[in-house]
């Protein structure tokens, strides 16, 4: 008797859900494009998309929207990379030390379920408008992912593995390196698709309140001047990013760990 193996999503696979994703995309914008057809909306509160697409197309020759997404994607990274390094290290120790675990939860816990969003002003304030406010802004939104992953990644592990570890002689140093930290990965990425997207709200949200340059403050500009049509080609830039971020770090994680594919 053979045992049943799982069949993995190959290349053919996964062009088809692309392919259907596409064209549900599609489908969108055809029917947002058709409605203006039959309603005359008022385009001081409302676009259309091939005059968005257009909009797009100018910002894009013109350089503005790289220059834009260049601002952007500094304290972008910086605040994301700040946060796995703090986040990361801090839910392994909650985790492996009980009572560093059952002294920081609540308060993790409240910070996480607080409106972070709400002390951007404050910041603002305090790091100015340039790239440490923004990056730090990043940062509160996404380091309690990465926070609370690691976390439950060391409460999953086996406790089988770290007697096998302990009984080949394994000191503390192999209990991390050969079983915790492993075992934790899948959870860290976990946490990154999660945080990707927050980041990307974070440095908005940076960008709103006080900013000359960047695609938040891009978004506000064209906003008080009502041009829509850019406004929302800067949008539409943003989800697009969203997107291809989450993507990534899914195809890098079945790269990584092709047994988690089913889960």
């Amino acid at each position: 008797m053979t045992d049943a193996t799982v069949p993995r999503p190959g290349f053919a696979w996964l062009s088809r859900k692309m392919a259907f994703g596409c064209v549900a995309v599609a489908c969108f914008f055809i029917a947002w494009q058709a409605v203006f057809l039959f309603i005359p909306f008022n385009s001081l509160f409302i676009t259309k998309p091939s005059l968005m697409f257009a909009a797009l197309w100018r910002l894009t020759v013109s350089g503005q929207l790289f220059y834009d997404l260049g601002a952007s994607a500094l304290p972008f990274v910086c605040g994301l990379i700040a946060a796995v390094i703090i986040g990361v290290p801090l839910g392994i120790l909650m985790g492996w030390r009980v009572r560093v675990g059952m002294t920081l939860d609540p308060l993790m816990t409240a910070l996480y379920a607080s409106p972070l969003v709400a002390l951007a002003p404050l910041v603002v304030i305090f790091l100015g408008v340039g790239i440490a406010g923004k990056a730090f802004i990043v940062f509160l939104l996404t380091v309690f992912d990465f926070v609370f992953n690691a976390y439950a990644g060391v409460r999953s592990v086996d406790p089988l593995l770290l007697n096998v570890v302990r009984s080949f002689g394994g000191g503390e140093k192999d209990l991390y390196v050969k079983v915790i930290f492993p075992s934790v990965i899948p959870y860290i990425v976990a946490g990154a698709r999660i945080g990707v997207g927050r980041a990307l709200v974070g440095v908005l949200v940076g960008e709103f309140f006080a900013a000359s340059e960047g695609v938040g403050y891009g978004i506000v500009r064209f906003g008080n001047f009502f041009a829509l049509d850019s406004m929302f080609a800067y949008i539409l830039v943003v989800t697009v990013l969203a997107v291809l971020l989450t993507q990534g770090i899914r195809w890098a994680e079945r790269a990584a760990f092709p047994w988690r594919i089913g889960q």
